[in-house]
């Protein structure tokens, strides 16, 4: 059972428009594609992801909208979206919840920045300001394909080799890393691009979207794999 992150976002269906909490099927074909059963985690209030926790085998962390900067100190960026502050209370208890049940957790593109907050780590608001070019996320709604280069020794370089291939779409990224995160994988300009945590049995964190490629299904494989692992 892998529970999923919901984006919460304003959406038409038939004859309605209402928000809506929601993922992009990609997510959902990935886990299942692994070996999974995919559950989705709608963001609500209260104390739900202590008993939540206990009946999920892993955690997946979604892609989505901006972190609120106040959430690591920071005065917002004009660039940076307007804060969801229900998704990010959510997300970030089921986080901490997890990595203390040392439930596996792979955090995808906001899910990385979530990750390295929850460990005390800031954001870059907004990444061209740093490295001079759009190219990690050329237009609206259009991936990037790029290489990155991951540690080798690392749990991902293990997983992905060295030089993979991924599809880019993030127009923030980590500055100060949180404690005890490691960064394992960079783009050419310097960007970190991989987060694990070394003393947790699988938590993960990539800045690209894994979901989106469906010949290249290895993270959601391990992730799975680590659960079959331990009942093995």
């Amino acid at each position: 059972m892998v529970g999923i992150t919901s984006y919460l976002e304003p959406a038409t269906w038939g004859g309605w428009e209402r928000s809506a909490a929601l993922i992009p099927q990609q997510y959902v074909d990935a886990v299942t594609a692994a070996g999974g059963t995919a559950v989705l985690l709608p963001a609500q209030p209260g104390e739900a992801p202590h008993r939540l926790l206990n009946r999920l085998d892993a955690l997946v962390v979604s892609g989505g909208p901006d972190v609120d900067p106040a959430r690591y100190g920071s005065e917002p960026h004009p660039r940076t979206g307007a804060p969801q502050s229900l998704r990010d209370s959510w997300e970030l208890a089921l986080l901490r919840g997890a990595i203390d049940n040392d439930l596996p957790v792979l955090a995808v593109c906001r899910g990385m920045q979530v990750l390295n907050v929850a460990f005390g780590g800031t954001l870059l608001q907004h990444l061209p300001d740093r490295v001079g070019d759009e190219t990690h996320q050329i237009a609206l709604g259009e991936f990037y394909r790029r290489t990155v280069t991951v540690q080798s020794g690392s749990k991902l370089g293990a997983i992905l080799g060295e030089r993979p291939e991924v599809l880019c779409y993030h127009h923030q990224a980590v500055d100060r890393i949180g404690t005890g995160l490691r960064p394992v994988a960079w783009s050419e300009d310097g960007t970190v691009e991989g987060l694990e945590l070394p003393d947790a049995r699988f938590a993960l964190g990539v800045q690209w979207h894994p979901e989106a490629d469906p010949t290249d299904g290895r993270l959601f494989r391990a992730l799975v794999n680590t659960l079959e692992e331990k009942t093995a």
